[in-house]
């Protein structure tokens, strides 16, 4: 947890490559989620994942591709997370459930992640915006291919419906997750993909009368 003190159990052991970049992307979410990307400092990661600082410099020579490194990986989880909820059922109500359940869950799990990927302090980087952009983007891109599918609907139409839905998606997510409040994580989810669901699906699919 952020603020909690030195692991240094892994100082000195020669851990595989691969084990110690999943250390050092661990110990840097934790610093970043805490700090932000400004204030948090390289020196912080190190002793926070119990390294000497040239170990981290010789996986990430920057503070700015170990945050990307970070951002890639979460991003990715954020759409795959979004497609394979897609993917889970032919039932379009049920997807519109499991999509925005994805969503609540993202932000729910993963050490506060979702702030890297949608409250980032570093969007003016463009190498940070294109990638914050591109999760809206290939989520949107996921969905609107299913109401094309589905409703028989322009591509046009199609995009802003599903820019729609995973922009209130990732917003009511945060929302409840920074209130606080006394609606358990699923039944917050199933009461946003309700109203979701009494718009989209109004929508006639392909072959039914209009």
């Amino acid at each position: 947890m952020p603020g909690a003190a030195p692991d240094t159990r892994l100082r000195g052991t020669r851990l595989p490559r691969s084990a110690r970049r999943r250390q050092l992307l661990g110990a840097a979410l934790e610093i970043f989620v805490a700090q932000g990307y400004h204030a948090a400092a390289m020196d912080d990661i190190a002793e926070r994942a119990g390294v000497s600082k040239p170990v981290l410099y010789q996986h990430f020579p920057s503070k700015l591709e170990l945050y990307l490194a970070l951002l890639d990986e979460h991003a990715e989880a954020m759409v795959s997370a979004v497609r394979d909820a897609l993917a889970s059922t032919t039932d379009n109500k049920q997807r519109v459930e499991a999509t925005i359940a994805a969503y609540f869950r993202f932000v729910d799990e993963d050490g506060g992640a979702f702030r890297l990927v949608f409250e980032s302090d570093l969007t003016n980087q463009e190498a940070v915006r294109d990638r914050v952009d591109g999760v809206t983007a290939q989520c949107a891109d996921a969905i609107s291919e299913v109401i094309r599918e589905d409703a028989g609907m322009p591509a046009e139409e199609a995009m802003l419906l599903a820019v729609g839905l995973t922009g209130m998606a990732q917003v009511a997510a945060r929302y409840w997750l920074s209130s606080d409040g006394s609606i358990p994580r699923d039944a917050a989810a199933r009461l946003l993909a309700s109203l979701s669901w009494r718009g989209i699906g109004g929508f006639p699919r392909t072959g039914e009368q209009h």
